[in-house]
């Protein structure tokens, strides 16, 4: 195979804007998508997690509960506790001073982290 052949079989692998074409017709589209679909997991799971994290410090810090951000985010981390993680019988219930602020902090806490190690490995399940 002379020189010029081998030339023009490098161009014929090339598409028309220079980068090189799958040879397995298709694999890299499917690993493309997995890819894509991996992140859009991982974002709505990080969400979930920042849900219950801001939700927590919303109610140990005190902020004012009809502020409609304050609500907004408190309304999420419900939604997102899925009551095993809830402030009002949760994994562990405080009583006495403070418990409402300890609930929130310890069921929210342990929600958020449960939130990314699950979406840790479905990611890792999704991705090629």
């Amino acid at each position: 195979m002379s020189v010029a052949d081998r030339a023009g079989k490098k161009d014929s692998d090339k598409n028309g804007d220079g980068s090189r074409r799958s040879i397995k017709g298709g694999s890299t589209t499917v690993s493309q998508v997995r890819t894509r679909v991996a992140q859009v997991v991982w974002l709505f799971f990080v969400i979930a997690a920042v849900f219950l994290a801001v939700g927590a410090l919303c109610v140990a810090l005190d902020f004012n509960p009809k502020n409609p951000l304050v609500e907004f985010f408190i309304a999420g981390a419900n939604f997102f506790d899925l009551d095993v993680f809830s402030r009002r019988g949760g994994i562990k219930t405080f009583h006495g001073s403070n418990a409402d602020v300890k609930n929130a902090l310890f069921n929210w806490g342990i929600g958020a982290i449960v939130w990314l190690i699950v979406g840790r490995i479905v990611v890792r399940v999704i991705q090629p």
